[in-house]
This record gives structure tokens, sequence and C-alpha cells, in this order.
């Protein structure tokens, strides 16, 4: 076996999303790209999202749909990269496609295309692989330096795109974070995000899904929301456990299709029918029975007062739960926080006080909403390193 190079232009840690874009548009530009991973095989992310038919971005991506301690970071990169540019590259390569709700794009087949599309890319590009690859250490002397069980290498540039803390089993580590504090960057405390809240003392319904709209953090998502044995799940809650504090309280409107005076309306319709068969008929019959009070659950929905129901209605389109916590980062999708992007350049990722160095991906401080937007993400962030390391 011929021993790889040593010397390089860059050296890439993180052969997820964005250290292949990124290795891919550096490769491109004539630059000498090292890529290493501990893994076995790239873009093992990649592979399990959109349930194995990758989401691999949103036709409605802003930079409203991302959350960061500096929130106008991220607009230079998305501009620049955005949901058509990698839409043409799919195309190119022949991926079939298709568009569901909410601007979400998906894979027809397997996730596997999109790893192969950029694995592609990269050994066109002429950039040089190296998996199984377990860094032991990075320094700085002149240029970079990595050691890994096998060896070191050099290069100018350096870029971090190994993701944060979210999905330990896929080998999820802090090495970027640990890179930044090692070079004097700030680090924003990563938390887990688009994750299930635990609830305690919810009622035993796993399995139940109906539509809501969830409320929190100053954002309001209109999604489905399930209930798990621990909690809480689905979209919406996903979506707004990212905006979530510990202590907060979340709104939930479990009728958002209905007026507070549904009830009413349908004892004026069918006045002989019951409020649990009412109600039966606007949510999911075991949420109902959980949620109607004792006194309320037998007799006709005409013995009721007006005010009954519409206490009634008004608790359903604005019931209150405070999480315990979430399912932390072995059930979260992302990480948020991250590498305080105030340190970084919009346009490049580059550490503006450490010249050669560059953090790109999950690895920042920018989360994007669930849909397809983290990969938007990666795609940007990653080509704006690409062009610059």
């Amino acid at each position: 076996m011929t021993p790889r190079p040593r010397d390089y232009d860059t050296i890439i840690i993180g052969a997820g999303a964005a250290g292949m874009m990124c290795a891919r548009v550096a490769g491109q530009r004539g630059r000498r790209v090292l890529l290493l991973d501990h893994a076995d095989e790239p873009g093992r992310k990649i592979l399990i999202s959109g349930g194995g038919r990758c989401n691999f971005t949103n036709l409605g991506t802003t930079p409203e749909n991302f959350l960061s301690q500096n929130p106008h970071f991220a607009k230079s990169a998305l501009a620049r990269t955005t949901p058509q540019d990698f839409l043409a590259l799919v195309e190119a390569h022949r991926i079939a496609w298709h568009e569901k709700t909410l601007g979400q794009l998906f894979c027809d087949g397997s996730a596997r295309a999109i790893v192969k599309m950029l694995a592609d890319e990269c050994t066109a590009a002429g950039v040089h692989t190296s998996l199984r690859e377990r860094i032991t250490a990075i320094s700085k002397p002149d240029e970079f330096v990595v050691q890994t069980e096998t060896g070191l290498s050099r290069a100018k540039s350096l870029v971090l795109a190994t993701g944060g803390l979210s999905i330990p089993k896929l080998g999820a580590t802090g090495l970027a974070y640990a890179c930044a504090a090692q070079f004097g960057l700030p680090v924003i405390t990563p938390r887990p995000a688009l994750v299930p809240f635990t609830v305690p003392d919810i009622p035993p319904l796993s399995g139940v899904s109906l539509p809501v709209r969830a409320r929190g953090g100053g954002q309001d998502f209109a999604e489905a929301m399930l209930f798990t044995h621990r909690g809480l799940s689905g979209p919406a809650i996903l979506q707004i456990s990212s905006y979530w504090r510990d202590g907060d309280t979340i709104s939930l409107d479990l009728m958002p299709q209905e007026a507070t005076g549904v009830l009413c309306a349908r004892k004026r319709a069918r006045p002989r029918a019951g409020l649990r068969s009412a109600l039966g008929d606007i949510l999911p019959a075991r949420l109902a029975d959980a949620l109607l009070p004792p006194s309320l659950a037998t007799g006709a929905i005409a013995d009721v007062a007006d005010s009954a129901l519409e206490n009634l209605a008004a608790t359903l389109k604005d019931w209150r739960i405070t999480p315990s916590g979430t399912e932390g980062f072995a059930k979260a999708e992302v990480t948020a926080g991250g590498v305080d992007t105030h340190a970084l350049s919009s346009r490049t990722m580059e550490a503006r006080a450490v010249r050669g160095l560059f953090f790109i991906g999950e690895a920042v401080d920018v989360t994007g909403w669930l849909g397809g937007y983290n990969f938007q993400w990666a795609w940007a962030s990653g080509a704006a390193a690409g062009a610059a390391c």
C-alpha cells in the first residue's frame, strides 16, 4: 500500500455533509486536500436522515430559519450557495428526488446516493480521503500539524467539520469545541436541539398523534405532535425544543383548526350527543378521554353550560406543559450552540484571530429548523470555507 502524502494545502477533519462539500470546492480550486474521519465510511449522518432518504435541502430556506446568538451570520453563506444550487448538483448526478410538505426535498431512493455523489465529486477534485483516522493531537508551530494514529500531516489551512454532540452512537465528539478552545475561540455551550421532551405527568397516551400549534421561546410551529412513553415528540415539538430553556412552559393548541366556540356550536347542532362524542370528533379518542373532566364525561352536551364548554375549549387551545427536560443528545437531531460565530468570518468561516483555521456545519453556533435546513447550512458553510481555505 502506497503511503499517503503528508503535506497538503488544506486538511479537513470530518467527512460529513459540510466536510465533503468543503473538500469538493477546495479540490476544484486546485488545492491539495486531505479529508480525515474516524468513522469507517463517510456521511454517516446523511445515511440515517429523512428516514434513510435524506431530506437534503428545503426550497424555502431563509436566514430566519436558523437559530444563533449572531442571527445575521448565516446570511452571506446561504446567499451564495442556495437550495437551487445543491439541487442542480443532485440532478447532474441523475438522483431522483421529490418534494414533500413545506418545501422539503428528499431522494426517491436511498440517502446513499447523496453520499456517493459527494464522494465522487471529491474524488474527481483530487481530494485524498482517509477514514478510520483517530485524531490524537492538533498543533500549529507554523503550519497546522494533525497527528493521527497513523502519523502526522501538515497544511496551511485546517477545517473543523466534525459536527456537534448529537447522536453519539454515530461517533459524535466534541473535537471542534476542544480545538476552538485550544486556539482561544469562544464556544456557546452546546445543547440538544430538535429533540423530544420528557414530561413526567403527561397522560399515558404513547402512540397518539395529532396536528397542533406549539408556542414557546417567541416561536410558533403548526405541525404534528406525538405522545411517547416519556413525553412528547413529533415535528412541532422538535421545532419548539430548539428554543426551549430549562423551566420554560410550552403552550399547545390541540385544536389549531377550530375556534374556541366550536363546542358550543356542536351543542346547538347535536344537543343529544355526549360531550365525549363531540370532543372525539375533534381530537383522537384516547386524548379526548384523557383530557375530558370526569364531571363532563357523561350526559348529553345540551346539559353542559356554555361557559363550561368555552372553558374546556380554551384549555384545549392553550394546553400548558412544563417539560422536565429533553431526551438529550442521544435523541437530538442536531446540536444548538457551538463555536461562537462572532469569532468567525461570515464570508469564509475562518477564525478572525487564527489565520487558516475554519469551522463549518453543525460545529458552529448556527442551528436550522427541522426539514432540510441544517443540510443546507452544511452545504453553504462548507462551500464558503472551501472557496477560501
